[in-house]
């Protein structure tokens, strides 16, 4: 029996975040960056990502701030945004179907392919970006 269902609530949003980012936290390749940056701060991560998503899927602005910024500086190429978005879609088929799970999948996608940009960008120029 299926036991999937649609992104329809912040239970659901919890549930994702949740179950995505313990599986970041054991992974051996993207783990140790997070936790080396987030620190016993996790909570605190949590709870951002949590508005995050609540903004981006349900469209309810509880999340203000600029996502790119903390990312910028860190030790990470494509290899480590494959296994984060490895990690999304595991996450999001093992636990979820229909029109928000699919949009989630692609807003990952298109996250993931700018930070990657706009990583390789300011590596190799001498700007720091914008905030």
């Amino acid at each position: 029996m299926d036991m999937k269902r649609a992104i329809e609530t912040m239970e659901d949003i919890r549930l994702l975040v949740d179950t995505f980012y313990g599986k970041v936290r054991e992974n051996p390749l993207i783990g140790p960056i997070f936790d080396s940056v987030i620190g016993d701060r996790w909570p605190v991560h949590l709870e951002k990502m949590y508005r995050f998503w609540q903004t981006v899927l349900f469209g309810e602005h509880t999340y203000y701030g600029a996502p790119f910024p903390p990312h910028a500086q860190l030790p990470v190429d494509r290899q480590h945004f494959d296994t984060w978005l490895g990690l999304w879609h595991t996450t999001l088929d093992q636990l979820f179907t229909g029109e928000k799970a699919a949009e989630a999948k692609w807003r990952g996608d298109k996250m993931a392919a700018m930070f990657l940009s706009k990583i390789d960008y300011y590596r190799s120029r001498p700007s720091t970006p914008l905030l």
